[in-house]
């Protein structure tokens, strides 16, 4: 795992939609399936990686998840630029202090329910 993607969304199916544009059009290599992710914490994260305060948030997000990646993060922004989701991604590279929260507490969240995978999306499952 290089890295992680954390997605932001108005609601649980604009979430899932960016998911799979992550996958399908954006050729991101999630590691394992996404996980939900608390929307306040995620707006913590963006908070933190853009170093705002929380006034300066223009919008708190409704649902949230994330998912490891086997892209680094500069291959997974390049990716990101091409591509149009209906969410915010924010990409957490190993550099962030947060990472480190997030690689030892990834695997103990629950699994985004209702997101289906597509078939060439990971390679150690």
């Amino acid at each position: 795992m290089e890295s992680f993607a954390v997605v932001r969304a108005d609601d649980t199916s604009k979430l899932k939609t960016a998911l799979a544009d992550l996958e399908r059009h954006g050729g991101l290599t999630f590691v394992d399936t996404p996980k939900e992710l608390n929307p306040d914490f995620a707006d913590r994260i963006l908070l933190d990686i853009m170093q705002l305060r929380e006034d300066e948030l223009r919008w708190e997000c409704k649902a949230a998840a994330i998912v490891p990646l086997h892209d680094s993060a500069g291959a997974a922004i390049d990716k990101l630029k091409r591509i149009h989701p209906p969410a915010h991604i924010i990409i957490i590279s190993p550099r962030y202090a947060v990472f480190n929260e997030l690689l030892d507490s990834v695997d103990t969240l629950p699994t985004l329910e209702g997101y289906r995978r597509t078939s060439t999306s990971h390679k150690d499952l």
